[in-house]
């Protein structure tokens, strides 16, 4: 079985671990999140995957507001290395070799971000999972995903959401929002679809690397994104 790409950024938000919850990780939850990424790297797809700290901590949630800003993100990027871990171990019960790689040293628990490195581990078949955003405040996860996607030579940003792709506007809001097929990277940032931060997605559009925007929830996308089928939305260039 052929895939469309060699190599893939998979950009999940914290909150998917939590299932149901809103803190947390589901064990089932991410077991069968793990089962799909597994099935995609048995092909031979390269896979490094960023995942966000949200099912733990949002810097800019309500209960970061009387935070420092910088403390606050750094609460949030070390959020984010539990559940590399967490997503390590499921993908290695699924017989998955596996790196977590962090932007913040602490050789205990991961290896430390080195580019070099993790290109190499992409190539010997390994999943890498990149924690610690970009060890910077002020920088979500969607530009940490950017970010690692540019430097491994991934061949596209794959963002995986509780949504079919990106709308005119937010579609739980609002029954006659429209889903786009494809849209350029200027049109995200000029109409503020709100799909990624705008820095992650003008980084994007600087280097030319497609994204692509669809729903984890429905079984089997991961698989049907690395096969290129039309699965939600593609953000890059004008035709």
């Amino acid at each position: 079985m052929a895939t469309r790409y060699k190599r893939v950024l998979l950009k999940l938000s914290g909150e998917v671990l939590a299932g149901g919850a809103k803190f947390g990780i589901d064990g089932d939850c991410i077991a069968a999140l793990a089962a799909e990424v597994a099935e995609v790297a048995r092909l031979g797809v390269q896979l490094g995957l960023v995942i966000g700290g949200g099912n733990f901590f949002r810097g800019v949630a309500a209960a970061a507001r009387k935070m420092d800003r910088v403390s606050a993100d750094s609460m949030g990027m070390l959020a984010t290395v539990i559940n590399c871990i967490a997503m390590q171990d499921a993908l290695e019960k699924q017989g998955i070799p596996t790196r977590v790689m962090t932007a913040i040293h602490m050789n205990q628990v991961a290896e430390p971000y080195i580019r070099r490195r993790a290109i190499r581990h992409l190539e010997k078949g390994r999943v890498v999972v990149f924690g610690g955003g970009t060890s910077n405040p002020f920088f979500s996860t969607d530009s940490a995903g950017s970010l690692r996607a540019l430097e491994i030579g991934a061949e596209i940003l794959a963002k995986a959401t509780g949504v079919d792709g990106v709308y005119d506007k937010d579609p739980r809001k609002h029954p006659d929002a429209v889903r786009y097929d494809r849209v350029t990277y200027d049109e995200v940032l000029a109409r503020n679809l709100g799909v990624m931060d705008a820095s992650a997605v003008a980084m994007c559009r600087d280097n030319n690397l497609p994204i692509v925007v669809f729903n984890l929830t429905t079984r089997g996308n991961i698989m049907r994104m690395s096969m290129g089928e039309p699965v939600g939305t593609i953000i890059g260039n004008a035709l």
